[in-house]
């Protein structure tokens, strides 16, 4: 079986972090860092693509890591319409939505294709998404709310959410589209989501405010009393509730779990009862997830940062190891799944797939 050589870009707020892979084998990897004064500077997320990877090919320079015969070159993908999982080809549509979040979502990880089909047009090699945040597989049955012309769609983290499931039943000697799982990413925001043989059918919209509290984000709330809590607030401070300052931070300030544990175990009741209710709440999220695959869950997979937590772990093995065994796996898998999923369309595993620029779910036709 051959080998591919697989470069993966990563942005976040203030730094990028790549990676080179040799089929399985990661050969270097590395967190760049971008100077938060510089990009202060630039009044777009397009405006800092030239200083971004510049201060990339610097890194790469230094390092000694050539990107000769590359094979493919993979860009965290976002401000996509929802769409199937899978491996994208990055087109001209996919550079143009992504670059300018045509889904309204302004995250770095926009610039993700456009850093990676640079690459790729430089030395020769295909360029792709994996499994973009944008992910939409739901089922009808998750898509209706009590609102007319209201309809659920999910925001999660669909990358390290498959992957995860992907080894998960690689491991039990199945493929993914042979098994049912639910899904937890649990870090500085928190994913829940229900595979069905090789679909996420379900999960929490963790932009919207849907789902479990999490350090950084507020999860659900009664919409009476969100409305309540509007009357003297601008939308736009309530909406970072969602995503920027609720949940840890907005009790105590916190947004290091690490940090809150520490007080918890100092005495401090407040923080205690923050982290047993986000546990708490992760565990009712993941009951309604088994119960949207009808109890027919193969496994329970919690991945992310905080599942390095060991008392994390054993609150959720108690309230939900009864309905299917749990596996933990800390950390994530990001770099690792936009390599294999580059790896699988190269192999001929799998098909690529065209962005099509529409949304997946456009409504129900019989609905007028």
């Amino acid at each position: 079986m051959k080998t591919y050589k697989v470069f993966t870009v990563n942005p976040g707020s203030t730094s990028t972090k790549i990676a080179v892979f040799d089929g399985e084998k990661k050969v270097y990897s590395a967190n760049v860092s971008h100077d938060s004064k510089v990009l202060e500077e630039y009044k777009t997320l397009e405006d800092q693509l030239a200083y971004r990877k510049a201060t990339i090919e610097s890194l790469l320079k230094e390092n000694h890591i050539d990107l000769e015969g590359l094979d493919a070159c993979v860009g965290r993908g976002g401000g996509l319409l929802a769409m199937d999982g899978g491996t994208y080809e990055i087109d001209d549509l996919v550079l143009e939505h992504s670059i300018h979040a045509k889904n309204g979502v302004v995250h770095p990880a926009c610039l993700g294709p456009s850093i990676a089909r640079e690459f790729a047009e430089q030395y020769g090699a295909k360029a792709y998404v994996v499994n973009p945040p944008d992910v939409d597989e739901l089922q009808d049955l998750a898509r209706m709310t009590g609102i007319k012309g209201v309809y659920r769609n999910v925001h999660l983290h669909a990358l390290n959410l498959k992957e995860t499931a992907i080894r998960h039943a690689r491991n039990m000697g199945k493929k993914y589209e042979e098994c049912n799982f639910v899904v937890c990413h649990i870090g500085g925001g928190i994913s829940v989501s229900a595979h069905q043989k090789g679909k996420m059918i379900d999960g929490f919209d963790i932009v919207g405010g849907e789902g479990p509290m999490a350090p950084t984000r507020c999860g659900s709330v009664a919409v009476s009393d969100v409305l309540k809590y509007c009357e003297d607030k601008e939308i736009k401070t309530v909406k970072q509730l969602c995503t920027k300052n609720g949940g840890f931070v907005n009790h105590m300030g916190i947004s290091d779990a690490l940090e809150l544990t520490k007080c918890a175990a100092d005495g401090d009741k407040y923080a205690g009862l923050l982290w047993d209710t986000m546990i708490y709440q992760i565990a009712k999220c993941i009951g309604s997830m088994a119960v949207v695959l009808e109890g027919s869950v193969d496994g329970i997979l919690l991945g992310g940062g905080m599942v390095y937590n060991e008392d994390l772990v054993a609150k959720l093995k108690g309230y939900c190891e009864w309905i299917a065994p749990i596996s933990a796996y800390p950390g994530e898998f990001e770099m690792e799944a936009m390599a294999s999923g580059a790896e699988r369309v190269l192999d001929g595993e799998e098909e690529v797939k065209k962005y099509t620029g529409e949304c997946r779910f456009q409504g129900f036709d019989f609905i007028k």
